[in-house]
């Protein structure tokens, strides 16, 4: 499967902790406590990258809680062993390739599932599966930031639609589990777990990137260009309009806003 640079993740941890869609957490969160009280509960984090869900959730859980942390790049699991903000919990960290789903091993003992940024690079088949067996383990799934093939860009430019458009049919590629859901992964997630009779509550999760986070701006637009270059956008226009947002992020005169999706679904 592909993987991420740790550097990309560092720079976006503090737009996403901003994004998550408060609303939908905290239906997550309650039915935590309705079903195991004081806890300690089990917390299956797939795709876990350096740990980002684990931070982003550990201040608002009423309970104690472990966590098992699933992920397939080994630079990624070297960095979330080293980081200094998940010393005090209890982690496991399972080095697996989650291509082939989840096995018997790394849902022993869970009482629930969580992911960020993750659904949008698996295929429907995929998530299928998923679905299928967090109903019949009755487990409770949490998943954020699911890119949701909204993009705007302030100011804007007649390009940026092009782009979006390549960005979108870029997403939509293997990327490690088959045909990616890529724009469509909230929309088939929330259907695909409906039918399997969990109560689903889900919202916007945004990325809104101010001027001054300019580092995560200049990895955003260049993975857009690169995106948009292999999917066949004129390359001296995309040169261009590159070369126009580096000068604006520099500027600090650029905002970027690019949609995503969070959803709870929970067994009923």
């Amino acid at each position: 499967m592909s993987g991420f640079d740790a550097d990309w993740l560092s720079a976006r941890e503090p737009v996403d902790l901003r994004a998550r869609n408060v609303a939908v957490r905290e239906a997550f969160v309650a039915f935590l406590a309705r079903r195991h009280g004081a806890g300690p509960v089990t917390l299956l984090d797939l795709g876990a990258g350096t740990g980002a869900t684990l931070r982003a959730l550990k201040p608002h859980l009423p309970m104690p809680c472990r966590w098992r942390l699933a992920e397939y790049d080994p630079a990624l699991i070297a960095a979330a062993r080293a980081h200094p903000g998940d010393a005090d919990s209890q982690v496991e960290i399972v080095e697996t390739d989650l291509a082939g789903g989840l096995s018997d091993d790394l849902l022993a003992g869970v009482d629930a599932v969580t992911t960020s940024a993750f659904l949008d690079l698996v295929s429907a088949t995929w998530v299928d599966a998923l679905a299928e067996r967090l109903a019949a383990h009755g487990l409770p799934f949490l998943a954020m930031l699911s890119y949701d093939g909204r993009m705007t860009l302030t100011p804007a430019d007649p390009l940026d639609a092009p782009v979006r458009a390549a960005m979108n049919a870029h997403q939509r590629g293997d990327k490690g589990f088959g045909p990616a859901l890529g724009p469509s992964a909230a929309d088939h997630t929330r259907e695909t777990f409906a039918r399997h009779g969990f109560g689903v509550e889900d919202g916007a999760s945004d990325w809104i990137a101010r001027p001054e986070e300019t580092a995560f701006q200049e990895m955003l637009v260049g993975g857009w260009v690169e995106a948009a270059r292999d999917m066949g956008v004129d390359a001296q226009a995309l040169e261009t309009w590159h070369t126009l947002r580096r000068a604006q992020i520099a500027a600090g005169e650029l905002v970027t806003r690019v949609g995503h999706r969070d959803l709870a679904a929970l067994p009923e």
